[in-house]
């Protein structure tokens, strides 16, 4: 199912008061004359309005015809299976559902242009018929035209069900792998690496909070739905992260050399994404992965126009394992200068060195970080976290563990902070006062 176009809420109130405003009815207090009895209907409710200018008609989830194009319309229902059945050249054309679905005996009229005074009035037609019709690529049609987006489309061959659909596990398994594919997209755009581990995950995570997804009823296809923008940068280095990725699979099953997988980090393929290929791939005699660009946005410089599918089979899982090994160990650590907030102390005794865990402030694209700090380095850090200071450290990144653990640390100092920031460290203190416990008591105490 996909997210709705746009969400019309309910209104205010419970429902059952009188209509008037006075909060009569039911719970209102009024235990000894009770209100009158309330309608068994639900009154529609009254749609707030839109911002000038807004691409949805407000209330109904259909797109404003004055605003749809009726070549990108006819474009997306052409990408999604409908067909032309004719109309008049160069003015209209009749549109049906894909397949010979049953959808009510639905059929489109589209205009070709805007050139003739009822065109608006066609494509309100066209869109309300859309919005009513049990097809399920009407959804996705109606989905394009409210906010312009590349789509990336995925298809699995597995194993059918119960009544030919795929099992609950597997399309979970499904929505995960595709979701792994997005974020090794959106974490290259950050940054090209071999293996990204908590680097850059919070930024690629928001870029991913716009997607929209849905899936097929039979459980085998998978659609996200990118806007234009923000999107497009990650559709566009999906795009080429995975034909480098095909091709370098391509490679080393010719020739048994990885030297292919080294040169395609550089056009987006990481671990991320090898260990998402794996998970889509694995389980299935097959699976592909396709882009299609947004009409109203046109083609990205460098892509092609219409792009083929990308295809895995179980017979590249051996190179997209070895390739996700090999990405793990090859990343190198990262010299960094981290400044960040003491968030846990620990150490075996009351004295010698001890691990401090910092959330980072500046510095490294992760969230925390762990560093193993000496004796006078760690009163240090102590020090600092009593008064409401966070630190800032020298030290190497290391990629095992994720780059989550900072090695070779030195010049600990604290770093001075402006009052609002230091308030609210010092109110994180308060309410986290049982990080000192750990502090202070030997390991077995605890």
């Amino acid at each position: 199912m996909h997210r709705p176009i746009d969400d019309s809420g309910y209104g205010t109130g419970d429902g059952y008061g009188t209509g008037d405003g006075t909060g009569g009815g039911y719970g209102s207090g009024d235990r000894g004359a009770p209100g009158p009895v309330p309608s068994p209907y639900r009154s529609h409710p009254v749609p707030a309005a839109g911002p000038a200018g807004s691409w949805s008609s407000p209330g109904d989830g259909v797109p404003d015809p004055g605003r749809v194009d009726p070549r990108v319309l006819g474009a997306l229902l052409a990408r999604h299976g409908w067909q032309r059945r004719g109309g008049a050249a160069g003015r209209y054309g009749r549109w049906t559902p894909p397949g010979g679905q049953a959808s009510g005996g639905t059929s489109l009229l589209v205009p070709d242009s805007l050139a003739f005074p009822d065109c608006e009035d066609l494509i309100g037609e066209a869109l309300t018929a859309l919005a009513r019709s049990a097809a399920p690529s009407a959804r996705e049609v109606l989905t394009g035209l409210a906010v312009p987006s590349d789509e990336v489309r995925w298809w699995r061959e597995v194993p059918p069900g119960p009544a030919g659909t795929v099992p609950w596990p597997a399309q979970e398994k499904f929505r995960a792998a595709a979701r792994g594919i997005l974020l090794a997209g959106a974490l290259a755009v950050r940054g090209r690496a071999g293996y990204h581990g908590s680097r850059h995950r919070s930024a690629a995570r928001a870029a991913l909070e716009p997607v929209v997804v849905g899936t097929d009823p039979g459980g085998r296809v998978l659609t996200a739905f990118l806007p234009v923008p923000p999107g497009r940068p990650v559709a566009v280095r999906l795009y080429h992260a995975l034909h480098a990725a095909r091709e370098a699979v391509d490679y080393q099953r010719a020739t048994g050399g990885m030297e292919a997988f080294d040169s395609a980090v550089e056009a987006g393929v990481s671990r991320e994404l090898t260990e998402a290929l794996v998970a889509l791939v694995r389980g299935t005699e097959g699976a592909r992965v396709a882009l299609e660009w947004a009409p109203a946005a046109g083609v990205p410089e460098g892509c092609a126009a219409r792009p083929e599918p990308v295809e895995f089979s179980p017979g590249d899982l051996p190179a997209l394992r070895e390739a996700s090994a090999r990405y793990l160990t090859d990343e190198p650590s990262v010299p960094v200068r981290i400044t960040g907030a003491v968030v846990r102390l620990r150490r075996s005794g009351p004295r010698g060195e001890g691990t401090v865990k910092l959330r980072v402030l500046g510095g490294a694209e992760v969230g925390h970080v762990r560093v193993a700090l000496d004796e006078e380095a760690y009163r240090t850090a102590g020090h600092a976290h009593l008064v409401g200071l966070p630190i800032r450290v020298v030290g190497r990144l290391e990629s095992r563990g994720g780059f989550r653990r900072l090695t070779e640390a030195s010049g600990v100092v604290p770093v001075q902070v402006d009052e609002t920031e230091r308030d609210r460290l010092m109110k994180a203190l308060h309410e986290n006062l049982d990080f000192f416990e750990e502090a202070c008591g030997p390991e077995e105490d605890r």
